[in-house]
């Protein structure tokens, strides 16, 4: 018995994949089914190694850090804008624009 299955339940089982795929495509569902096990398996095994791995990493010390220079090119760079918050329908209470008049769900004017 495999899987608590007996003769019987695994004939049918056979059989049913042979009307449904066929003689022909089965050596491929099986090659399939072959590679599809192996790349989970490798995948496991390099996520166990991966895991390990970092666990081993050390932490930087303070003194390593690195200190950010600025430099004549950043005098060039002008800061963006920042963005203008979302407006909440006061009606449904969806997200808009926040430069939206109407609500984009029930189309009630937005309070601005």
């Amino acid at each position: 018995m495999i899987l608590g299955l007996g003769i019987p339940e695994l004939l049918i089982i056979v059989v049913v994949v042979l009307v449904i795929f066929g003689p022909k495509n089965l050596p491929k569902l099986g090659s399939a089914l072959g590679k599809t096990v192996k790349n989970v398996r490798e995948g496991m095994e390099e996520g166990d190694a991966g895991d390990k791995d970092a666990k081993k990493v050390e932490e930087p010390k303070e003194d390593d850090a690195e200190d950010v220079v600025a430099d004549e090119d950043d005098a060039d760079v002008e800061d963006a804008p920042a963005e203008k918050a979302a407006q909440f329908c006061p009606k449904c209470g969806a997200e808009n624009a926040a430069d939206a008049a109407f609500c984009k769900k029930c189309g009630a004017k937005l309070s601005e």
